[in-house]
């Protein structure tokens, strides 16, 4: 009876064994990919802060905070990551079930995230429109807003809200002596010096007048739609992957515990 019990605990060892081994493997892979994602989250929000933002900014649901929580993000994630790392190296089981309790709470907040982007990006797109109203409202008054206009009109190419025309009854035209009817230098395409911004008929062309005549709303919108929906997807699949590496965590605590018992049996 004792022999057949020593072969049992060395053949339940020599089984513990190898399991552990290869759940250290797919949590180390899956630590790297966490680490990896957090370095682009963070990425993403110190481009947000310093650059994105001028564009941002013209919509009225724009929220300032937003470059930080991604920054403060991407530095948790990272900052899990090498926790992780740690942990899944060392075999410690109790800090295991910690990692996979914070994986957790980072599957909540990215879900939540996800969620919210794909159901309230009907209200950022109302929010662009009124921003960017008030832009053009403002363009000879706020530097800022000129700044944000200009390099939004460039950058999507585009002229007005709706229409290049939108610029007609804007108080920046009415003060264009000796002009109508004027658009500014960034409607132009590329700055074409054959770009013909002053006294512009109601059905200017791009050809023909070599202006951008699609309102920037709608390239906007464009934007969002093709994107917007794209990254809501993946940040929800994303945060499924989170609730993976907690299981693998939970397995590898529960192995380390059980080679313990079986050592000391």
């Amino acid at each position: 009876m004792v022999k057949d019990s020593t072969k049992e605990r060395a053949k339940s060892r020599m089984a513990t064994a190898p399991m552990i081994g290869c759940i250290k493997i797919l949590l180390t892979i899956f630590n790297f990919i966490f680490w990896v994602t957090g370095i682009a989250i963070l990425a993403f929000g110190i481009w947000t802060k310093v650059d994105l933002y001028k564009y941002m900014d013209l919509s009225t649901d724009y929220r300032a905070e937003i470059p930080w929580v991604l920054i403060g993000t991407g530095a948790v994630i990272v900052v899990l990551g090498s926790f992780g790392c740690c942990c899944t190296l060392k075999g410690v089981a109790p800090l295991l079930y910690l990692y996979s309790v914070f994986l957790v709470i980072i599957f909540i907040a990215e879900f939540s995230a996800g969620v919210s982007g794909l159901v309230f990006r009907g209200e950022l797109q109302a929010g662009f429109r009124e921003g960017l109203t008030d832009g053009l409202e403002k363009y000879d008054s706020v530097p800022e807003k000129k700044e944000a206009v200009d390099k939004l009109q460039a950058t999507l190419k585009c002229c007005g809200v709706d229409k290049y025309s939108d610029w007609f009854t804007t108080p920046w035209a009415f003060k264009q002596a000796g002009s109508n009817n004027t658009v500014p230098e960034t409607c132009c395409e590329e700055k074409d010096p054959k770009c013909d911004r002053t006294n512009l008929p109601m059905n200017a062309t791009k050809s023909l007048n070599h202006i951008y005549t699609e309102g920037c709303h709608m390239s906007v919108v464009n934007f969002i739609d093709a994107n917007l929906a794209a990254i809501g997807g993946s940040v929800l699949g994303f945060s499924f992957l989170q609730l993976f590496g907690a299981l693998l965590g939970c397995c590898l605590a529960r192995g380390v515990n059980k080679a313990k018992y079986e050592q000391v049996a």
